[in-house]
């Protein structure tokens, strides 16, 4: 009998796919539950229950926690790159890690074909395709949901008519956690003016419970990644644990992220990301303290390009190890410390200190007094600095006045 593999979540839209390639295509299931540190030990076993009760042939399950944050986590930290914004990419890297194992799983299998639950409407199909293309172009690529083009409302009511019920809630919402945040998308994301209840979050908001008092953090980073958190040593993934664990218990890290999606489309999703939003933020503020102009604006210029691409499926493109080559070069330097002050849903980052600090106020402080300059050098300097706009001035006597 001809084999598929499955990326499995154990949600809907993935329950579903098992029962249609058994029961309607005659293909012997092989789930694959790729763990990107979203699941707990209990929530895998669940999961596994759910696959073999659907009728899977095998499943297997997937720490990728740490290929995901030394792969991808660690180039979007580097890179400061947030969709919009705002999103810090928590499902696109996810995506390809999945993608990776499950290929690898096909190879190792012999299996006929692999298969994503995407629907045609999203981003998703969009990053499975083109990374199963990339990895395993031999293999028959399956996607039910997509072909059939069902609602989750349908899918459901067909899983109920093959003996497999599901909850309500799932019916309602897709929900993606991994160590990187939480996404949330379907029913009150769709209106553009509406929001979710907060029953759909993991974390309280920080404002509906007895008055969270002010507390400040202190986060070293070295070579542009953490390495310490509140005095701790820690592993990149550790701090990653810790870090949403103490931020989503003030609330901090939820988000709304309106944008376009790989089809052209408006997409809206509700995420919620504590360790990504002030990782990036107090990481951001260290580069500024430790890098020159120049440097930032380029790489924060490629880090929006390798975010983008990253998202919108095209992680494979060869470009992307030559701009994570610069990256890893930008950041030679953003090692120190930085302290942030979380608050009943909201933070701020207090202070930054680095060796390789360019802010030096034994030479000069901003507003105040200098030693790398005297005053005929800074009247120069503003002379000629002034002298496209005062030629422009000279020529076009009306523009302004």
């Amino acid at each position: 009998m001809k084999k598929a593999v499955l990326a499995f979540s154990g949600g809907l839209d993935t329950s579903f796919c098992v029962v249609y390639l058994k029961e309607e295509l005659g293909y012997d299931v092989i789930s694959v539950t790729v763990d990107t540190g979203g699941f707990s030990k209990e929530e895998l076993k669940r999961i596994e229950t759910r696959a073999y009760s659907l009728g899977v042939k095998k499943h297997i399950t997937v720490d990728a926690t740490k290929f995901v944050y030394d792969r991808f986590i660690s180039y979007i930290v580097k890179g400061n790159s947030l969709r919009g914004n705002v999103y810090p990419l928590s499902v696109g890297a996810e995506r390809v890690a999945q993608a990776v194992e499950i290929s690898r799983t096909a190879v190792r299998e012999k299996a006929d074909a692999v298969c994503h639950g995407s629907t045609g409407a999203g981003n998703d199909q969009i990053r499975f395709d083109v990374a199963f293309r990339a990895l395993v172009p031999e293999k028959e690529l399956l996607t039910p949901i997509r072909e059939l083009g069902l609602s989750r409302e349908q899918e459901a009511d067909r899983l109920a008519a093959w003996g497999f019920p599901v909850d309500a809630e799932v019916k309602d919402y897709s929900i993606n956690e991994g160590i990187w945040g939480t996404t949330i998308g379907g029913k009150q994301t769709h209106d553009p003016w509406d929001f979710p209840p907060d029953t759909v979050f993991k974390h309280t908001s920080g404002t509906d419970g007895p008055a969270l008092p002010p507390r400040e953090i202190v986060i070293v980073f070295k070579e542009g990644l953490p390495v310490e958190l509140e005095g701790e040593k820690l592993s990149g993934v550790d701090a990653l644990r810790r870090l949403n664990e103490t931020a989503g218990g003030y609330g901090i890290g939820r988000g709304v992220h309106v944008g376009d999606t790989i089809l052209g489309i408006k997409g809206r999703i509700v995420f919620e990301a504590p360790a990504p939003v002030v990782l990036i933020a107090a990481h951001r503020e260290l580069e500024k303290l430790v890098l020159s102009k120049n440097q930032r604006f380029w790489k924060d210029h490629l880090g929006q390009v390798y975010g983008d691409m990253l998202h919108e499926g095209l992680y494979f493109d060869p470009v992307m190890r030559d701009i994570e080559a610069m990256l890893d070069s930008s950041q030679e330097s953003v090692s120190g410390r930085v302290r942030v002050r979380l608050l009943p849903g909201s933070f701020l980052v207090t202070g930054t200190e680095s060796e390789y600090s360019l802010m030096k106020s034994d030479l000069a402080t901003y507003g105040e007094v200098q030693s790398l300059w005297d005053s005929r050098d800074a009247e120069g300097f503003s002379r000629i600095y002034g002298i496209p706009a005062r030629l422009f001035g000279i020529v076009h006597k009306d523009k302004w006045l």
